[in-house]
């Protein structure tokens, strides 16, 4: 179903497009062996996972040479289909639990992704600074922002201010109104189509306007 992903990005090379139909399978497989991914949503695997994790793709363009955390990947989201779409950037995937780097970092090691860290940890135990963080229905946003709120660099080298990306659904008035920093939202529906993404957000929270 590699057509899903040229409808919205026709300029993917051979290689790209090659890896996006490749990281299906292994997905796949290894979540036969290893449940990472909610069952029901892997018959819909290209819009739930990797086109939702494409929607930070539309949002912002990563350098080359920048660097991504993307904490409680889970089965490597969105950072696996982000770290294939900008092979120039560096991405660190962490995860408390082991069982799911494991799985993260066989398919990395299979896709030959070599700009991927994988890392079984806490991330606010995590020293390095980055230029975005990521992230994707881990909890809500006043639980997890303190986590890694001390993660970014300093100096920008993007369009717009280093900051924190993350992936919600559903209704967030009363989940932001508990973070009282300002904060851009971004309906996912303007970038995709299909109704899935109806109630689907990017929630940036730009550095220069922590509290």
């Amino acid at each position: 179903m590699n057509d899903v992903y040229l409808k919205y990005f026709p300029t993917l090379s051979q290689d790209q497009q090659s890896k996006f139909k490749d990281l299906k399978r292994i997905c796949l497989d290894w979540n036969d062996k290893i449940n990472v991914i909610s069952r029901k949503d892997t018959e819909a695997f290209e819009i739930r996972h990797v086109l939702h994790s494409l929607a930070i793709a539309k949002f912002i363009q990563f350098e080359p040479g920048s660097s991504v955390l993307d904490f409680g990947t889970g089965g490597g989201f969105p950072g696996l289909p982000l770290a294939i779409m900008f092979p120039e950037t560096r991405f660190t995937l962490v995860d408390s639990i082991a069982k799911k780097i494991k799985v993260v970092s066989e398919i990395k090691n299979e896709l030959d992704l070599k700009n991927v860290s994988c890392l079984t940890g806490r991330v606010e135990d995590l020293v390095e600074k980055f230029d975005f963080v990521t992230c994707r229905a881990v909890g809500r946003l006043a639980k997890i922002y303190p986590w890694v709120k001390h993660s970014l660099k300093k100096k920008n080298r993007h369009r717009i201010d280093n900051g924190y990306i993350f992936l919600k659904g559903g209704d967030l008035e009363e989940e932001l109104s508990e973070i009282k920093i300002p904060h851009k939202r971004i309906f996912i529906s303007t970038y995709f189509e299909e109704d899935f993404f109806e109630t689907k957000e990017i929630v940036y929270l730009p550095q220069h306007l922590k509290s």
